[in-house]
């Protein structure tokens, strides 16, 4: 049976992405045990996670941002172009550490768009690339693999998932920033306690574990590919 290079049932390549997966599967799993955790522990204020975002965004002068309720779990967002914050059920109506820590780091976005942080306009800038290049350059890659004559479209593929990887990287300081706005804004209007902040800390330093392991993955990838094309030529 015939397989184009680079996806033999033992390329040797794929060992470059061992490190990354594993990091991935702890970083996932690290997630789901403090979210799972700190859902289950009610804070002393008794503050939901819808409340604690409406106090911040009207602290900051942002009354024009809404607040909606999302279906699926954890999947909260801020959507910067309708201007709306997305709160998962649980992070909605519940008064836990995990709901109102990831509410916070929410609203933390919609302060920065408000703010005009750098890494976040940098990041809406390169978006639409590194959409388009996540989603084309495996077509490239493929057909530069299976068509020798046309291998130059490897090298369009490989660059059009360095795009990605580039906004992978960007993402790091955005969602780092938002967890730090995030524990501060907690702290300052009196949310969470002493305690409780640690484990807010470890609820908002595990989901930025995820985007770490997320950036490390692509890079993995993009030097397995890097070192494909190399051998081939």
């Amino acid at each position: 049976m015939f397989y184009p290079y680079g996806f033999m049932p033992f390329d040797p390549t794929m060992f470059v992405l061992i490190p990354a997966i594993i990091f991935s599967l702890y970083a996932q799993g690290k997630v789901k045990t403090n979210f799972t955790k700190y859902l289950r522990v009610s804070t002393k204020k008794g503050y939901t996670g819808v409340e604690v975002a409406r106090t911040i965004l009207d602290q900051h002068g942002l009354q024009d941002i809404s607040i909606e309720m999302a279906r699926g779990k954890l999947s909260d967002h801020y959507d910067p172009r309708k201007g709306v914050v997305r709160l998962s059920q649980e992070v909605y109506q519940d008064s836990s550490i995990a709901s109102i820590s990831v509410a916070a780091h929410e609203v933390g976005h919609a302060i920065q768009h408000a703010n005009g942080y750098m890494p976040l306009s940098l990041r809406n800038m390169i978006f639409p690339i590194a959409r388009f290049g996540s989603s084309a350059a495996w077509g490239f890659i493929l057909i530069g693999l299976l068509i020798p004559s046309l291998g130059g479209l490897m090298d369009i593929g490989i660059l059009l998932f360095g795009a990605a990887v580039a906004f992978q990287l960007v993402t790091l300081p955005v969602e780092f920033n938002a967890s730090s706005r995030a524990l501060n804004l907690l702290d300052t209007n009196g949310f969470i306690d002493g305690e409780e902040i640690k484990g807010a800390q470890k609820v908002l330093r595990a989901a930025a574990l995820t985007y770490v392991a997320a950036m490390a993955s692509g890079i993995a990838q993009l030097l397995r590919l890097i070192l494909i094309r190399n051998r081939r030529n």
